[in-house]
C-alpha cells in the first residue's frame, strides 16, 4: 500500500494495546466532547478502526463511547489492514512487536509508538524502513510522558550543538526518592506505598534498577547527538541501595538524591551515556522536581540551559504525547509531505566509564578506634581521590564515616572502594553516589 495523501481530513487508526495509555488515547479520540474539541483545534477527524488486545473478554470500559466490537486479538492482521493509515503501538514487547511494526511500515502505514525498550534498540532501523516505504515513525511518548522533549531535540534544537542532556525520566523512582526525603521513611516502605498507589509495578525491577531510564537515555542520546546508541551502551545503576540515611545525609549537606539519566558529549568528541543515583544541589532546577514528575535539562552552545518539566507517566499524560504525534502525522499526510530523512548516524567514540569524572559521596562503617581514619584516608590519597569533606556519626562500637570527594576519575574511585573493602577496620562499604557540585556540572 503506497503512503496516502488526503483531500479529506480523516485519519484511520489501528490501536495496538488498550491498557492505561491505550484506553486514555481512545477516550481522547472517541469520547464525543473530546472528539469535537480535537476536530475544532486541528481540523482533523481520527477514526479508530480496530483495537488489538490480549483478550476480548476482559471489560475495558463501561463508557457509552467505548465500542467493544473493535476489539481483536490479532494485532498483525489489524496493523496490515488496507484501510489503516496509522498504527499506534502501545502494547510493549520487543521481538514480536518489531515484526508487526516493520510489516506495517512496509505496507505504507505510519507508526506512532511509546515502546522505549524497542525503540532504544531498533529505532534507527525502523526509521530507515519508514523512509524507504514513504511512512512516518514517531515516538514522543517513549520518553518522559507528556513532556515534548523528543520533538524539541528533533525540531527546535535540530541546528543546536547540544553538549548535555540530563534528566529525571522515571516517575516511579522519583516518587520513591522524593518521599524518602520528605518523610524519612526507608526504601522498602515507600516502594510498597508506590505499588499500592499504582505508581510502581508488582515487579518494579525495570524502574528501580534503572532499565526503564536506560532505554530512555539511549533514545535521548541518539537524537541529541545524531548517533546510534542502544541500551547496551548505557552504564546503568538503580536506586535499591540508596538508604534513608543517605537521603538524610544528602539533605544535611545541601543536596537531594535523584536517579538521573546523563547523556553528554565530552571533550574530544567522546560520548558518555549513563543512569545512576546522583546528589543534586538544592538550588539546581532538577532538585525541585518531586513526586512522579519528570524533567529534562538541556545544555547547548547557543541556547544555553533550558529545562522541560511535566508529568512523565500515567495514562492521560502519555496519551497526550501520542495524540500530538498522531496530529503531526495527519498534517504531514494532508500536505503530501515526505517523511523525515533518517540521517546516517555519526560514529561517536564512547568514553569508558572508568575515565568519567565526578565528585562522589561514600559512606563507610568502621571500627571506632584510634588510627582508623588515618588508614582510610591513606587509601583515598593513594588512589588520587581528594576528600572534600568528612563527617563521623557514632554507632556504638562502630562509627559511620561520610565522605564527599572532589572531582576524581570513576576508575580511581572504584579502585579506592576495592581497597577499602580489604581493610580489617572497615566493616561495610556503603552507598556510592555521584555528586553534582560547583566544580563540575555532572
Amino acid at each position: 500500500m503506497a503512503r496516502r495523501t488526503h483531500e479529506d481530513t480523516t485519519l484511520r487508526v489501528a490501536l495496538l494495546g488498550c491498557g492505561n495509555v491505550g484506553l486514555a488515547l481512545y477516550e481522547l479520540l472517541a469520547e464525543p466532547k473530546n472528539r469535537a474539541a480535537l476536530r475544532d483545534r486541528t481540523g482533523l477527524t481520527f477514526d479508530v478502526v480496530g483495537i488489538a488486545v490480549k483478550s476480548t473478554k476482559k471489560k475495558r470500559s463501561s463508557a457509552p463511547w467505548f465500542d467493544a466490537s473493535l476489539l481483536t486479538t490479532d494485532a498483525k492482521a489489524l496493523a496490515l489492514r488496507t484501510d489503516v493509515d496509522v498504527v499506534v503501538e502501545l502494547m510493549g514487547g520487543v521481538d514480536g512487536t518489531l515484526d508487526i511494526l516493520q510489516a506495517a511500515l512496509r505496507s505504507g502505514a505510519s507508526v506512532v509508538s511509546g515502546n522505549k525498550a524497542l525503540l532504544a534498540i531498533h529505532g534507527r532501523s525502523l526509521a530507515r524502513v519508514a523512509f524507504d516505504h514513504g511512512a512516518d515513525l514517531r515516538y514522543e511518548a517513549a520518553v518522559a510522558g507528556a513532556i515534548p522533549i523528543l520533538r524539541v531535540l528533533r525540531d527546535a534544537l535540530s541546528g543546536e550543538q547540544v553538549h548535555r542532556v540530563m534528566g529525571i525520566v522515571n516517575g516511579t523512582t522519583n516518587y520513591i526518592l522524593s518521599t524518602m526525603a520528605h518523610d524519612g521513611r526507608p526504601y522498602e516502605d515507600v516502594l510498597a506505598e508506590a505499588q499500592s498507589l499504582g505508581l510502581a509495578e508488582s515487579d518494579p525491577t525495570a524502574d528501580v534498577e534503572g532499565f526503564d531510564a536506560a532505554s530512555k537515555a539511549a533514545i535521548l542520546a541518539s537524537l541529541a547527538f545524531d548517533c546510534k546508541v542502544s541500551t547496551a551502551d548505557v552504564h546503568r545503576e538503580g536506586i535499591t541501595n540508596v538508604t534513608s540515611d543517605d537521603v538524610a545525609f544528602a539533605k544535611q549537606l545541601g543536596f537531594v538524591v535523584k536517579l538521573l539519566a546523563v547523556c553528554e558529549l565530552l571533550d574530544g568528541g567522546q560520548l558518555s551515556v549513563r543512569v545512576h543515583p546522583t546528589m543534586v544541589p538544592v538550588d539546581h532546577p532538577l532538585a525541585s522536581v518531586d513526586g512522579s514528575f519528570n524533567a529534562v535539562f538541556v545544555e547547548g552552545a547557543a541556547c544555553g540551559e533550558l529545562m522541560l518539566y511535566g508529568r512523565g507517566a500515567g495514562g492521560k499524560p502519555t496519551a497526550s504525547a501520542v495524540l500530538g504525534d498522531l496530529v503531526e502525522v495527519a498534517r504531514s499526510m494532508r500536505r503530501g509531505g515526505a517523511p523525515d530523512v533518517p540521517l546516517a548516524p555519526r560514529v561517536v567514540a564512547r568514553r569508558p566509564m572508568a575515565e568519567i569524572e565526578s565528585a562522589f559521596y561514600l559512606t563507610l562503617d568502621v571500627a571506632d578506634q584510634p588510627g582508623v581514619l588515618a588508614a582510610v584516608t591513606q587509601v583515598f590519597g593513594r588512589n588520587g581521590v581528594s576528600i572534600r569533606s568528612m563527617e563521623q556519626v557514632g554507632l556504638g562500637l562502630e562509627a559511620r564515616l561520610v565522605f564527599v570527594t572532589h572531582v576524581a576519575l570513576e576508575g580511581s574511585m572504584a579502585k579506592t572502594m576495592r581497597e577499602l573493602r580489604k581493610l580489617k577496620v572497615v566493616d561495610r562499604v556503603g552507598t556510592l553516589l555521584r555528586v553534582i557540585d560547583d566544580e563540575r556540572s555532572s
